[in-house]
């Protein structure tokens, strides 16, 4: 039996996620002494290196990683007691760490809203982020809930859809499409055209779509931010493919979705976690009530 208190553990947590003992102390807002000692200390009680500094920069050694998956799931155990505890009391205390991509800003926090209102005592951690580095945070468990567009294939996740997400094709109002009715896919070919960043969900869904009816669009821009598409489309540089949520709120008179052939692009949000994970009473909480909310609301 190896014994270690809990602030040592914790102190070693926060040096390993960090990368530096500077940094966790300001995290921890202890001195840097203290926290090489608390390191040091641990290091004694294990009997082995936890670390190894190569010029400037900390390593995990072999013993390293594997205290450290260790603390983590301590840690976690330890929150989702704390939950339970809180919910055999009557009550909702805890946290919530939720990762979103960026379209789905446009809804999420109405959504939060709600839910903190019922539940004041619940402390929110939201990441927004794109697909490639949610994917990231999915390897390094560091989120309960990923709400996304297309979870990967690669990652074992449990997921499950909760609300449409048609893609539709867009323009500025005066382009000449505008008052065409079921306009042929292939004269997309004809007009430049703004496409999203590599690796972006929606660029995948549309490149699948082009690909299978053989459609080669002259691509002017590739931008990876919505609201930037948005603008190069008012500029008059081309037209996009969006989610049609990113145009519910906010004045787009000035923007008009056409009338394709095989748009809109039939999608979903999904919510998902790891396989693997156990979800606390906190983020069960919040599972059910986005499906229930979901299910009552158009977003």
């Amino acid at each position: 039996m190896i014994h270690a208190t809990l602030h040592q553990l914790k102190v070693f947590e926060t040096t390993a996620r960090l990368g530096s003992f500077t940094k966790a102390a300001e995290e921890l807002d202890i001195t840097q002494p203290t926290v090489s000692s608390q390191v040091k200390q641990l290091t004694k009680t294990v009997g082995l290196p936890l670390f190894e500094q190569i010029g400037k920069q900390l390593y995990l050694t072999e013993a390293g990683k594997e205290l450290l998956t260790t603390c983590q799931d301590v840690f976690t155990q330890l929150d989702n007691f704390e939950m339970k505890i809180a919910d055999l009391k009557g009550t909702k205390e805890g946290k919530l760490s939720l990762s979103v991509i960026t379209t789905a800003t446009y809804f999420i926090p109405r959504i939060l809203g709600s839910f903190c209102l019922l539940y004041p005592d619940i402390d929110i951690s939201l990441q927004v982020t794109n697909h490639k580095q949610i994917q990231e945070r999915m390897l390094n468990n560091q989120d309960d809930l990923y709400i996304l567009s297309q979870p990967p294939s690669e990652i074992d996740l449990k997921s499950q859809p909760f609300i449409d997400n048609p893609l539709v094709v867009i323009a500025k109002q005066d382009h000449p499409l505008v008052d065409s009715k079921r306009i042929p896919l292939e004269m997309l070919e004809s007009y430049p055209f703004i496409m999203r960043e590599f690796g972006s969900g929606t660029r995948k869904a549309v490149q699948n779509l082009f690909n299978e009816h053989g459609i080669n669009v002259r691509v002017r821009l590739e931008l990876g931010s919505n609201e930037a598409i948005k603008q190069a489309v008012l500029g008059g540089l081309g037209i996009s493919v969006l989610s049609k949520h990113t145009l519910t709120f906010a004045s787009h008179e000035d923007l008009a979705v056409l009338d394709v052939e095989n748009f809109p692009i039939p999608r979903h949000w999904y919510i998902s976690h790891l396989a693997g994970k156990q979800l606390s009473v906190i983020a069960q909480t919040f599972l059910d009530f986005l499906i229930d909310r979901t299910q009552l609301m158009e977003v």
